[in-house]
């Protein structure tokens, strides 16, 4: 076997292996410069996202070490940055609560949450083996735009307390919230409210003239430096608290808790590769090679399994974080080798500092993360388009919002498939038209001036023709056959990718109820699929080779054909 094939094949499991050794030296720079800016962006937002899961700040640093680095190693994806997201934060502490519940200390947290990465990781890594890389295609963006939105709205108002200096119990609903700021107002720590206030401006106004700037690091050293420099806490403003100096030691799951968290944990693994795999599609270069899927599922299951062993909690790509590692000039994964040897250097010597940083920073940065997620121009592209994705996606918003946020994973599921279901249960029906002095057939409702058949027929559905839809598209045939009253029902077959068993039944049986009233039923452009099955039914031997057509245009060539013959000899 040549060097180059055992390297194709060594790739083939150890993607690093892929783009590593014809490593070009003129990336290096934009490498190292796209993971100093990511690891700029990835720490403050880390901690941030921790607090979201309820989980000390440093878990959050922690979900950047071991997580980053096993997917820099495994990952199909030269850019996906891999690390926390919010998404995921959230689900993580709404099933830390579910599970463990309430506390008021959040390293009690810990173990449950590796606990949760770990059952995850062997979720994902079940559903490499089992080769379900597809089932990321089972959300529709619809859904998961309504899901996402929902979630942004239960993140911004569980951080309202923060930002406002009012305490507020852990696992409460939005709802519950909204009910106890509203009866507390007078509790409104107005310190805590100016430097939220100043850091949402740092957060918004920076952006505008310095876009190189990462905002939010400018915001996190702005709140250290108030509180290195200055009594805050004489003023009403809490700090994080004490951040523990160097990595992450040994942990392992507790076995115990799995019967009370691999639900939450097949609905978290499902949103890690579904996120994953949009941040990975949005930010692949045309050059770059088309990551798998099964490969991807592995490489995330192996990621969250590692990150389980020290103190992280799970890990997924976000969208955000990709596109800064991309809008950054990431080349490969070695920018993400670098954000791991940033993160290990502020986790062994800036932990003391970052001890100092304001809750209301946190908090703030939490805020604009969480408003990132409801896209308002999605929810107004849909009610543009076609309103029934918006109504999907109020839904699945609905869902997280009154049910909760693990009941609303499910919510969006059950959407996804019943959008599925009623699409394959209505396949489309329509009559055919001939463009004048053309070859080309299309729809005569959209072209009523097209040229018709006297006695003829063309009808046209599309998909696949199954046990679930038979019924349905011969009823939408019947309606067609009754208005027009045809000699002969050409159907064109050219968009059905396949006929399964019980359908050529259902058309067997239709066939002979044509005939008795009078019908003929031909076929046109059977694809090879659907023709292998009618060749080896029933079906074939009453159609005979003289009924089924090849493509559309010789059908009704043979029909015209025929038509002058019956005139000619009728004279």
């Amino acid at each position: 076997m040549t060097k180059a094939a055992n390297s194709s094949k060594l790739a083939k499991y150890l993607p690093i292996m892929g783009w590593l050794p014809g490593y070009q030296s003129g990336w290096l720079r934009s490498d190292l410069v796209a993971g100093l800016i990511a690891a700029a962006v990835v720490t403050p937002q880390a901690m941030a996202y921790a607090t979201i899961a309820g989980l000390p700040v440093q878990v959050g640093l922690y979900v950047a070490l071991a997580p980053m680095l096993v997917y820099a190693l495994l990952g199909s994806s030269r850019r996906l940055s891999v690390s926390s997201t919010s998404a995921l934060s959230i689900l993580t502490g709404s099933a830390l609560i579910a599970a463990v519940g309430v506390s008021s200390n959040a390293s009690d947290y810990v173990t449950p949450a590796v606990t949760l990465a770990f059952l995850v990781g062997a979720f994902l890594m079940l559903a490499s083996f089992l080769r379900l890389g597809f089932l990321a295609n089972f959300i529709s963006l619809p859904v998961l735009t309504g899901f996402k939105a929902g979630i942004g709205v239960v993140i911004f108002v569980s951080q309202l307390g923060k930002v406002l200096g009012i305490s507020v119990p852990s696992g409460s609903s939005v709802l519950q919230t909204l009910a106890l700021l509203v009866t507390n107002l007078n509790e409104i720590s107005w310190p805590t409210v100016a430097l939220a206030a100043a850091t949402l401006a740092i957060l918004f106004i920076l952006p505008r003239f310095a876009r190189m700037i990462p905002a939010a690091l400018v915001a996190v050293i702005f709140g250290i430096a108030l509180a290195a420099f200055f009594n805050l806490n004489a003023l009403g403003i809490s700090s994080i608290g004490e951040i523990p100096t160097g990595l992450p030691s040994l942990s392992l799951p507790d076995l115990s808790l799995v019967g009370s968290l691999w639900l939450p944990a097949m609905g978290i693994a499902l949103m890690s590769f579904t996120e994953s795999t949009a941040a990975t599609r949005a930010f692949r270069e045309h050059d770059e090679p088309l990551a798998d899927p099964n490969r991807e599922l592995f490489a995330l299951g192996m990621a969250n399994i590692a990150g389980s062993f020290f103190q992280a909690y799970p890990a997924g790509g976000g969208t955000s974080q990709t596109a800064v590692n991309a809008n950054a000039g990431a080349k490969t994964q070695m920018a993400e080798l670098v954000t791991v040897a940033v993160v290990t250097l502020i986790l062994l010597f800036l932990a003391p500092l970052i001890s100092l940083m304001p809750e209301a920073t946190l908090g703030a940065l939490v805020l604009v993360a969480a408003a990132g997620l409801v896209q308002i121009s999605e929810f107004r592209d849909m009610a543009q388009i076609r309103r029934t994705e918006l109504i999907w996606a109020l839904l699945a918003f609905s869902g997280v919002i009154v049910l909760g946020i693990l009941e609303g994973i499910l919510v969006a599921i059950l959407i996804s498939l019943f959008t599925l279901l009623i699409e394959v249960d209505h396949p489309p029906v329509y009559v055919l038209g001939r463009k004048p002095d053309s070859d080309v057939f299309r729809p005569l409702g959209d072209h009523p001036q097209d040229e018709s058949f006297p006695g003829l027929l063309l009808a046209r559905t599309e998909g696949r023709i199954f046990f679930a839809n038979i019924s349905r598209v011969i009823d939408k045939l019947w309606v067609l056959i009754h208005q027009n009253a045809p000699q002969v029902l050409l159907l064109d077959c050219d968009a059905i990718p396949d006929i399964e068993y019980t359908a050529l039944k259902s058309l067997a049986e239709f066939e002979e109820q044509l005939g008795n009233a009078g019908i003929v039923l031909w076929l046109a452009a059977l694809n090879p699929e659907a023709l292998y099955m009618v060749r080896h039914s029933p079906l074939a031997q009453k159609l005979g080779d003289e009924r089924m057509f090849p493509d559309l245009g010789e059908a009704v060539e043979t029909y015209s054909q025929r038509l002058k013959q019956a005139v000619s000899d009728s004279e």
